[in-house]
């Protein structure tokens, strides 16, 4: 379940309401009359099915809402309530899978910006790359690759081609090559001062390192991983299911691949450079391409669904298992 908190004029109010009661994934309407100070006017809140979001977003959009007040979407973690209940199940989909695209969109504008916070995780992430590199650790490397917040913006581009945001687009792309690049100067200008201290030798980078060999020799599966990580990664975004990021950041070697580059730079390692890139690029476009993908499918897929469609077997499955007494016909 979703709470929908919006403060608005008081000439939207009725209106409003019309639009929440009429909905069967509304489970609970309140008004407040006078209640809301800026902007003058009352605050309208609602428990509403996460599969019905949607399309109640969409029509307060289409009233205006958002232009003459505020609305705000917060997850109930937590709820009892036999009409939450018949409203979750009136609702088409299902809760886990359903995919609140207002919510997505913000987070993907949140993950795409090219901020200090945004470049400064890239550069730390870079760096402890290189030192994985250095002492060929794959520990260190799957540090890193935990730490890179570079997913934020690749599933960004697939949101941006998917709704059409083209300005949300362009500041992923920005974001990660600008990123990139700052990371791997940052990275490549320590690399130098620890080699002129002597803290890092040509031997280090040259030698035998078969635990982080994987990085600079890209091969058909890397393409495959990026791919499977990528959809992963933007089920994980989309769904109410988010313990699957993980597996994605320890499973593709962007990061990885950044911070050897800057390692072949310092040495002067043309080989090590070109394979590297290679590794960051096929990394990179399999999972742009994998998220785009999957993210259309659940666009194209929550487009087509029965508002008013009635999911007979699961309703009779979850009324059951709670004990609650249906209500009789009338």
């Amino acid at each position: 379940m979703l709470s929908l908190r919006v403060s608005t004029p008081t000439e939207l109010t009725a209106q409003i309401r019309a639009v929440l009661e009429d909905d069967v994934g509304v489970s609970a309407v309140a008004v407040h009359p006078g209640a809301s100070v800026q902007p003058a006017g009352d605050i309208v809140t609602a428990d509403i099915a996460r599969e019905a979001a949607n399309g109640i977003v969409e029509q307060l959009l289409a009233l205006g809402v958002h232009r003459e007040g505020t609305m705000q979407l917060v997850p109930v973690d937590t709820w009892m309530s036999r009409a939450g209940l018949e409203a979750e199940l009136e609702a088409p989909g299902s809760s886990a899978d359903a995919v609140v695209w207002p919510s997505v969109a913000l987070r993907a504008y949140d993950d795409s910006e090219l901020s200090w916070s945004f470049l400064s995780f890239m550069i730390l992430a870079t760096l402890i790359a290189s030192i994985a590199i250095v002492l060929d650790s794959q520990i260190l490397v799957i540090g890193a690759m935990v730490l890179g917040p570079e997913f934020g913006a690749v599933a960004a581009m697939g949101v941006g081609l998917v709704r059409r945001r083209w300005r949300l687009l362009r500041r992923a792309v920005v974001a990660l090559v600008v990123g990139f690049t700052v990371a791997i100067m940052a990275t490549f200008v320590a690399v130098l001062v620890g080699r002129a201290i002597g803290w890092i030798t040509l031997a280090d980078v040259t030698g035998p390192r078969p635990d982080t060999r994987f990085i600079y020799h890209p091969d058909k599966w890397s393409l495959v991983v990026a791919v499977i990580a990528g959809a992963a990664g933007v089920l994980s975004l989309t769904s109410s299911r988010m313990g699957g990021l993980t597996g994605v950041f320890i499973s593709v070697t962007t990061i990885p691949a950044a911070g050897n580059i800057a390692v072949a730079l310092a040495f002067g390692l043309p080989d090590e450079i070109g394979s590297s890139t290679v590794q960051l690029v096929v990394n990179l476009v399999g999972m742009a391409v994998a998220g785009w993908l999957t993210l259309l499918v659940q666009h194209r897929m929550w487009s087509r669904v029965d508002t008013r469609r009635l999911r007979r077997f699961t309703r009779r499955t979850l009324v059951d298992a709670l004990d609650i007494e249906r209500p009789p016909a009338a």
